[in-house]
């Protein structure tokens, strides 16, 4: 079993990788393999809204983006990291992760996922709130741990000074491990994804 970290922040080795270091470290110790996928400084381009994806199972524009939808594919569980900017999450990892539903959802789908921020001092939960829209619109069952899953700190030696909430990133992992030992084991004893409705498009003007 594999998962993949996302971090969202420009910076390598910051307050978000910290956060997310915690995390796979609980998840390699029940033996479950990780990696942390750095978006870093290029710049990633928002969707075009073209549709070309649809066509081509793929992000017409081919960068990072498609990348990570190819790693996806062979991953069983996701987190993804991002510092708070302005009460939001990343410019970067907000164009990323348009792109990747978009393009790239079914990859994800039904696969266990979560959501992590590291902030200063404020706007953690409305950070929160944006990332959790994409897995909630995407069958992905949401990790949850038993705080909102926050660091917070300037600088990293900030965030390991963090106790409550390196505790929440641990929680986090353990619970990751649970439930992807669950749905292994579920697959074993035959059991299958959910039925899928075929979905009625509306809108809310008529």
């Amino acid at each position: 079993m594999k998962v993949l970290l996302v971090n969202g922040s420009p910076h390598a080795k910051g307050c978000t990788f910290t956060a997310l270091s915690e995390i796979a470290s609980t998840l390699e110790k029940q033996d479950i393999e990780t990696e942390i996928f750095q978006l870093g400084v290029k710049s990633i381009s928002g969707c075009r809204g073209c549709n070309k994806c649809n066509e081509t199972n793929k992000c017409i524009i081919d960068d990072i983006v498609n990348e990570f939808v190819l790693k996806a594919a062979g991953a069983d569980g996701f987190i993804f990291g991002s510092p708070v900017h302005y009460a939001s999450s990343s410019g970067a990892i907000t164009s990323f992760m348009d792109r990747v539903f978009y393009s790239g959802g079914d990859k994800l789908a039904f696969k266990p996922g979560s959501v992590v921020v590291s902030c200063r001092r404020a706007g953690s939960t409305a950070a929160l709130d944006q990332l959790l829209k994409y897995l909630t619109i995407n069958n992905m069952p949401v990790i949850s741990s038993d705080y909102w899953n926050m660091v917070h700190g300037f600088t990293p030696d900030d965030v390991r000074k963090d106790i409550e909430g390196l505790h929440t990133m641990r929680t986090l992992g353990y619970n990751m491990a649970w439930l992807l030992r669950c749905i292994e084991a579920g697959k074993k004893a035959g059991f299958a994804l959910p039925e899928k409705e075929e979905k009625q498009w509306t809108n809310f003007i008529r």
